[in-house]
């Protein structure tokens, strides 16, 4: 059964931008709260934190693994081909000089605009 139009609009007056913006203030603030709340609490070798850093690991590897596989925006114009070399460049480069992330992603982001250049 459809909603009646007093109900849609009882409905509608629930849902505006500024309540949006509000649970979404709330959400943010209060789980920031409980970090600063327990950041003196846990230890930073405790079971825990190297749980939170694992996860937090691998949500960023699948979100790479993502943009390199299954791109979208801009990035998805580039041929697959040039998206592995720019990683494999990067991950290479990662490995050489011992585990320097900003060479690596320096690199890697390098040889992804030297590929593209004057292709767009």
């Amino acid at each position: 059964m459809a909603p009646t139009r007093e109900q849609a609009m009882t409905d509608a007056t629930l849902y505006t931008p500024m309540t949006a913006i509000a649970l979404a203030a709330v959400a943010t603030y209060a789980s920031r709260a409980v970090g600063a709340f327990l950041s003196g609490k846990i230890g930073t070798e405790s079971a825990v934190i190297e749980w939170i850093t694992c996860v937090t690991y691998a949500l960023l590897a699948g979100l790479v693994v993502r943009m390199i596989w299954m791109p979208v925006g801009a990035l998805a114009a580039t041929p697959d081909w040039m998206r592995f070399a720019a990683a494999g460049t990067g991950l290479a480069v990662f490995v050489i000089a011992k585990k320097n992330v900003g060479l690596g992603v320096l690199s890697g982001s390098s040889v992804l605009i030297a590929l593209t250049w004057g292709r767009f």
